[in-house]
């Protein structure tokens, strides 16, 4: 013989004469004391889990998503043009005897920051990984340096010497200029330039019988000569904060950078001034966001390898994508 629960199985209650009822606010649940005491222990440990384990905030700084606007020009178009530009530079810089060799001290110094750096680019652009990563120093006083779409990073020694840059203050300058690259400005200017152009254009090369793609192609001898707007220095400003702190390079660096960087251009405006104007609200800005990526820096400088380590010589930073 069976035996059932004194109470309902569905729930209910019996009434004087026997008949089962239900419970309305309970629905099916059962109704006795037992259960009642389980479902509100039940209920309280549940609640308690919710406000106990937020979702967690990710680490770091918050510039929000990319424009949308570089949607409009090819990826792959843009680095296929910037890797032909870079090579001609370099081409240019060795004819002149102004490229400087894999050997030369800061050539070595220069690699072996990005190298800390590039691991954690991947993050803010899934395509970094199939970038073949490029530093090179050309032989020249100009205060300059840029990357250029696909990881094509280029250093004037006048940026080095006449601003005497430490190590923290080169990965700023590098994460900087990495952080255009991987937020993809010239892409998305050159997106609002064929934008402007009209939507004539774009759309007879949705349907094969436009020149959109020869126009992207010949906006790429353009790269070395954009100027990004407020909004894009700002956000490349903290993306590459963020980047050099993961590396374990000092986040105060920014602001001592764009110090030198002021008083470098009270002398004349450097080249590299030109297209990124400094002042104190980008050095408050700065100094704001310093407080959101120091844990990560103070974690990370513990394990990070000196710069000065021994690094493996070669044209590239990193192995071809089909070895990795």
């Amino acid at each position: 013989m069976t035996t059932r629960h004194p109470e309902s199985e569905r729930g209910g209650t019996r009434s004087a004469d026997g008949r089962q009822g239900l419970v309305p606010w309970q629905g099916y649940a059962c109704a006795c004391p037992l259960h009642a005491r389980r479902r509100a222990v039940v209920g309280l440990a549940a609640l308690a889990a919710g406000w106990a384990t937020p979702a967690l905030a990710r680490e770091g700084v918050d510039v929000g998503p990319p424009s949308t606007m570089s949607k409009l020009v090819s990826a792959e178009q843009i680095e296929k043009a910037a890797t032909e530009q870079y090579s001609q530079l370099l081409a240019q810089a060795a004819a002149k005897k102004a490229l400087a060799p894999e050997s030369n001290p800061q050539v070595v110094r220069l690699r072996s920051i990005a190298r800390r750096i590039i691991p954690y680019t991947y993050e803010w652009n899934p395509r970094a990984r199939e970038w073949r990563w490029e530093v090179n120093l050309i032989g020249s006083r100009a205060i300059n340096a840029f990357c250029m779409p696909g990881g094509k990073i280029a250093f004037f020694l006048g940026i080095l010497e006449q601003l005497k840059l430490t190590d923290d203050e080169v990965a700023m300058v590098m994460g900087h200029e990495m952080a255009h690259a991987l937020r993809e400005h010239a892409r998305e200017q050159m997106g609002k330039t064929m934008a402007t152009r009209g939507a004539i254009e774009i759309g007879a090369a949705i349907f094969g019988l436009g020149n959109a793609g020869r126009l992207a192609a010949g906006m790429g001898g353009q790269l070395l000569t954009l100027r990004f707007g407020r909004e894009d220095e700002s956000e490349a400003d903290l993306v590459g904060l963020e980047l050099a702190a993961r590396a374990g390079f000092n986040p105060q660096a920014g602001v001592t950078l764009w110090q030198k960087m002021a008083g470098a251009s009270k002398g004349g405006s450097p080249e590299f001034m030109s297209t990124h104007p400094t002042g104190p609200t980008r050095i408050r800005d700065i100094e704001a966001n310093i407080p959101k990526v120091r844990g990560l820096y103070e974690r990370a400088a513990r394990t990070a390898p000196p710069v000065d380590a021994p690094q493996r010589r070669g044209r590239f930073i990193e192995d071809p994508p089909a070895t990795r």
